[in-house]
């Protein structure tokens, strides 16, 4: 697995508000007790408190703990709570943020996935993803990934992980409302991939399987199996749906009965684990009843909670290791608080922090990002992410389709439009014409489709998205 496109043990990335992707709350049935699980989160949030740097940092160059913020967010911590001897200037949000503005980060050479981690992360951190800052859009750096010859995956379609991590922070990074910011025909689209890419055991592993027989025969991972469950299910797929059941299946059959973990490829370890709970976490499947309960009466979050140390509260790797683990601590924590790959940031309990933090405006001739979709009605979306330098505090939809004919990543995603100038209707984007009943709509953020126009107006980090149709 490559050490920069996987797992937080191996460096990368990858719930929300809804109840499908948290589930703090386990039947009383469950072996592991709300006792148990509630004193779990407390001694797992204050060993990951003890990981934060001096600075207040928990990311910075190479492997990093940034994948903390989704684990503090599902245990009910905020980061903006997280500060280093009290220090609120060095709050882990605020730090992060900062990390996020920065011009050099994430590296010379960045991958779709340093952008979804973070999309990820500062979702978690209470920092809206697509108004990190005036330059900073992260929705927009992942929709700049889009592949135009195989549509439906992010970044090379041979690192099929991009594609499972596109779909989670996509799908699972809402709006501050909570709406779903991403159009359905790009949901549709990444739910196509992901599905292609099921293994006939009924799993997946990292790279991509779709139209390869040997492939798709292989023995699937149950870390990425516990991901792509996640990245269906945030996708909007239900745990009913025949998929989601084959990969239950999948799981429960890599179940060791004695202690409840799942034998993964790299052997029993608490990340594979924390990864497969909070898939099934994720798709509102309780991991401590049903098919998840053993013949010994183990469940995988006995197991996790069985290599936590305590009163110290990391997590080891394997369960023969002495020491803790900050990924393994990282995974199981998330996991044990009901998580699936990101969450909803907590209300702060710091007097005066807001829950969210967010660039509301364009910084005038500051060069930044938007975010935008193009659906012709006919089944071609074209995906993008436009660069442009504003001119004041707003924009215009007008003069944003105007950039993405010349600066858009990947090429191609608007290539003409009528009217030329002006604030009035769209008429005709990419030669496709209004007919009838049958025009150009807009929506922002997730917002209802209604007539296009030159002149409506577009705020920093709108995520746009264009369709054809009545």
């Amino acid at each position: 697995m490559p050490r920069n496109l996987i797992s937080p043990r191996l460096a990368v990335t990858a719930a929300v508000s809804i109840g499908a992707l948290c589930l703090s709350a386990l039947p009383a049935a469950a072996t592991a007790t709300p006792a148990q699980i509630a004193t779990s989160k407390t001694n797992g949030v204050a060993y990951l408190k003890s990981l934060q740097a001096a600075d207040g940092s928990y990311a910075g160059a190479g492997l990093s703990n940034e994948w903390a913020f989704s684990a503090l967010a599902s245990a009910g911590t905020a980061a903006v709570d997280v500060a280093p001897g009290g220090d609120t200037a060095k709050n882990a949000r605020s730090v992060y943020r900062a990390l996020l503005s920065t011009a050099g980060w994430p590296s010379a050479t960045p991958v779709v996935t340093d952008y979804e981690r973070a999309t990820l992360n500062a979702y978690a951190a209470g920092i809206d993803p697509a108004r990190v800052s005036a330059s900073r859009n992260l929705v927009a750096d992942v929709y700049g990934y889009w592949q135009t010859a195989e549509p439906g995956y992010f970044g090379p379609s041979a690192n099929f992980n991009g594609t499972v991590f596109a779909a989670l922070a996509l799908g699972g990074a809402k709006t501050q409302s909570g709406a779903q910011r991403i159009p359905h025909s790009l949901l549709n689209s990444l739910i196509t991939r992901i599905r292609a890419n099921q293994h006939n055991d009924g799993g997946w592993n990292f790279s991509k399987a779709e139209g390869n027989p040997t492939q798709l025969a292989a023995t699937s991972d149950i870390d990425m199996t516990g991901a792509a469950m996640a990245a269906l299910c945030v996708s909007g797929v239900p745990n009913t749906d025949a998929d989601i059941t084959q990969a239950k299946a999948f799981l429960k059959s890599k179940l060791v009965p004695t202690s409840g973990a799942f034998n993964a490829m790299f052997g029993v370890n608490t990340d594979s684990n924390g990864w497969a709970v909070s898939g099934l976490n994720a798709c509102g499947i309780n991991p401590q009843t049903g098919d998840f309960l053993t013949s010994a009466g183990k469940t995988p979050v006995d197991f996790l909670i069985a290599q936590q140390f305590n009163p110290g509260g990391g997590f080891k790797y394997l369960p023969s290791d002495t020491t803790p683990s900050a990924y393994a601590s990282i995974d199981g924590l998330r996991a044990v608080a009901g998580g699936g790959f990101t969450a909803a940031p907590p209300t702060p309990s710091t007097s005066g922090a807001p829950q969210w933090v967010a660039q509301n405006t364009f910084a005038s001739g500051t060069a930044t990002k938007l975010a935008i979709t193009v659906d012709d009605g006919a089944g071609s979306l074209k995906v993008c992410s436009v660069a442009f330098t504003p001119t004041g505090t707003t924009t215009t939809l007008g003069t944003v389709l105007d950039s993405a004919t010349t600066t858009a990543t990947p090429t191609g995603c608007v290539s003409s439009m009528a009217p030329a100038t002006g604030t009035g209707t769209i008429t005709a984007l990419n030669g496709k014409a209004n007919s009838g009943s049958n025009t150009w709509k807009v929506s922002v953020d997730g917002s209802t489709f209604a007539g296009a126009t030159r002149g409506k107006v577009i705020n920093a980090g709108d995520t746009i998205a264009l369709r054809w149709g009545a």
